[in-house]
Parts: structure tokens; sequence; C-alpha cells
């Protein structure tokens, strides 16, 4: 286990200029002390290694050393052979690259590791598609990683979710995909980054002028740290349902999976209906799932909500009605 976590460490600090002991330990998942002896026998195996203090310093290989090391770990080679080519690669035109990379990286293995690699391949495979057409359309996405890529600025014209529009420059640090939606991360260069979402990109033009990306930002510590924040910040839209098992079922299929348990042990009434509260963060979400969800249910809070489905149920009634011979 410890000569897999030195092989990662030395690899870690060859891919990277410098790292703290700090971020070292939360890659490694081991505490910082376990770094530090860590650094210790790799320094004593005679690895070039060397750690500097202060607000710069950190943990870093001497320049122009390379290990030789090619070998993988059985489980290495395991996940590899399981990489597919998700939907993420098709809309950044990366999908052939990933492809001949993985060709490559094959004929690179040695001799013997290279039949355990064949092996895994053909009894794993993970398909990252859907069955349904659920993805957004971003159609700047192109735009988009191209100024990731070139550090370079961006005008951008921006829809909120209430469909508001807005203009502003932004330095276009990274893109991100979460459950087959695309996400920008970026900042205006006064405030902290900030992230949109791809498919409300109404326009991108990417500018002459070039940004400097701080030093010290790190893409996925940020974005966890931004889910966090999120999941804790966001719109709350509770809605009191009563719903019979039909519709309780049809209410399940639309919504997160983690919300089941909850679903389930909601107390039934001797009519075999449930009454729940469920968190649709606004009301347009609500509004529209609802209707997903058919009929055999009842809003029961909020009462704006409630009058807007009956608005509606009663205008297509209506309607209906009028149009039978």
């Amino acid at each position: 286990m410890r000569a897999d976590r030195l092989v990662s460490l030395t690899l870690l600090l060859q891919t990277r200029p410098k790292m703290t002991a700090g971020e070292l330990a939360r890659e490694l998942e081991v505490s910082e002390r376990t770094i530090h002896r860590d650094l210790d026998a790799l320094s004593g195996a005679g690895v070039p290694v060397y750690a500097t203090r202060g607000s710069a310093g950190g943990v870093a290989l001497m320049e122009g050393w390379r290990t030789q090391l090619t070998g993988f770990t059985r489980a290495e080679l395991h996940a590899l052979a399981a990489v597919a080519a998700p939907g993420a690669l098709d809309d950044l035109g990366l999908t052939s690259a990933l492809r001949s990379g993985l060709v490559k990286m094959a004929a690179s293995l040695p001799a013997l590791q290279q039949p355990a690699l064949e092996y895994a391949r053909q009894r794993l495979h993970v398909d990252a598609s859907s069955w349904f057409p659920e993805r957004e359309a971003v159609p700047h996405l192109a735009t988009l990683r191209d100024a990731v890529w070139q550090d370079r600025r961006v005008s951008l014209t921006y829809r909120d979710f209430e469909g508001k529009p807005s203009r502003k420059v932004v330095d276009p640090y990274a893109l991100v995909i979460k459950a087959d939606r695309w996400y920008l991360v970026a900042s205006t260069g006064e405030d902290e980054p900030r992230v949109y979402r791809g498919s409300r990109v109404d326009g991108a033009r990417i500018r002459p002028e070039t940004f400097i990306r701080p030093a010290r930002f790190d893409l996925p510590a940020f974005w966890k740290a931004w889910c966090s924040r999120f999941a804790e910040k966001r719109a709350q839209y509770e809605v009191t349902l009563r719903l019979t098992p039909e519709a309780l079922e049809a209410l399940r299929k639309i919504r997160p999976r983690a919300e089941g348990a909850r679903l389930d042990s909601a107390p039934c009434s001797a009519d075999g209906r449930k009454t729940v509260v469920v968190d649709f963060e606004r009301e347009a979400i609500a509004f529209s799932q609802l209707c997903d969800v058919g009929s055999e249910f009842e809003v029961l809070a909020p009462e704006a909500l409630r009058t807007k489905l009956l608005k509606l149920a009663t205008g297509i009634l209506d309607t209906h009605r009028s149009a039978t011979p």
C-alpha cells in the first residue's frame, strides 16, 4: 500500500510544478504527517525532492528530473479499460483523440501487462449515454473551450433562470460537465469566480486580450466548495401534496433518487393516499414537474401554485368541451 502511495506521490510531483503538503494529503487521502514521512522516504531513496517555506512555498522535484516508472497496478488497468467516450468528449470534439490516446497507451505497456488490459476490457464496459435525449444544447461551447484553453477574455451574453439577459466581459477559467450539463467557471476580474450554465450562454465572442489565471486557483477544490455552497443556499419552494400510489410513483420517477426513501416513509391515510412536502426550488419547476405527474394528486399548499394548476386544468377542460361535436 505504501509503495503504491510513494509512486503516486512521485508522479503527482512530476506532473505538477509545486504542491503544498496539505494539497498532497488531500489528493492521496492521508494526513500531512504521513506525507512528510513519505517525502523523507523518497529523499532517502534518492528522489531529488525538496520543500520551501512561505506563502509561495511547497514541495517540488528538482527541475528536469523524471522518473522512469511505467508499470500499472491491476486496479489501474481495470479502471483504464473501463474508460468510455462520454458525450462530453463528443461535445468537445475529443472522442477520436481519446481512442487514439488509449491505443498509444496500450501499446506502450510492458508486454506482460497488455493481456491484463484486454482481459479487463472484455469484462467491464461503461456506457455514459442516456436512453433519452436529455442533453442540453450548448451552441457556444466551442468558443468557450477555445477561450479557456488560450486564457483569452470573452464577451458573454448570458440569460439567468428567469430569462433576463445580461452582458459582461469575463475571464473564463474552466469548463465543467456535471450530469450532462455544461458549466463555465469565470470571473469578471473584480470578484470571485462564478458558475454560468452553458445552455444559458446566448452569445460568446473571444476578445483579443488575455488574462492571468490566479496562481492558487484549483478547479477540483473550487468546484467541490461551490457545489457545497449551492446545496446550502439554493432557493426553496416547498409544496405540500396529497397523492395516490400511482401519482406517487410518477412523482418518484421525475424527482432525484435520494428523495425516494423519504417519499416511501410518508404515512398513508385510510384511502391509501400520502401527504408529502417536496422542495422544487422554484414555482416554475414545480408547475412543470407536476404537469408530468398527471392526475390523482392535489396541491394543498402553496395556494398560488394550486390556483395556477387549477386555471390550467379548467382551461384545458373548457377548450375540449367547446371542441366536442
